[in-house]
């Protein structure tokens, strides 16, 4: 009364099998690429390759970006009177310390930065120095 039926994969099926397989491949690379940017960024991001602090005064301090707006600004360091300035250009992550130095501006300022080398996009800072902390300094001294 029951029949037995087989079904014999057609190369139509073995061929839409097939493409499924190399589809799950190729989305499963793209996500373990996706991963190794994303880990890759983290550690770029918090592991300091250098630090230090640069006194001057800063001469220009904008937020910039057309979707990842990054606070930038450039410091210009004076060593000797009637010398050249020499600018040091810097980013700011920090919304706080981006209003510490926007009261700043055009004062002599110290400022302590964090260089972090490698970072794959412009989207966290247009520069590799991350202020982290500003002070005001004496002129008097």
């Amino acid at each position: 009364m029951y029949q037995t039926v087989i079904l014999h994969n057609t190369p139509t099926q073995k061929l839409r099998h097939q493409h499924g397989k190399v589809l799950a491949i190729l989305l499963g690379l793209m996500a373990v690429a996706v991963l190794l940017l994303a880990a890759y960024s983290w550690l770029v991001l918090h592991w300091s390759y250098s630090d230090g602090e640069r006194a001057g005064y800063v001469q220009k301090f904008s937020r910039k970006g057309w979707l990842c707006k990054t606070w930038e600004g450039d410091l210009a360091m004076v060593n000797l009177p009637g010398q050249p300035a020499e600018i040091f250009n810097f980013s700011v992550r920090d919304d706080a310390v981006a209003a510490q130095i926007n009261t700043l501006v055009g004062k002599r300022v110290a400022l302590h930065y964090d260089q972090h080398v490698g970072i794959p996009t412009t989207c966290f800072g247009e520069t590799s120095y991350f202020v982290s902390r500003v002070r005001a300094v004496d002129e008097a001294h």
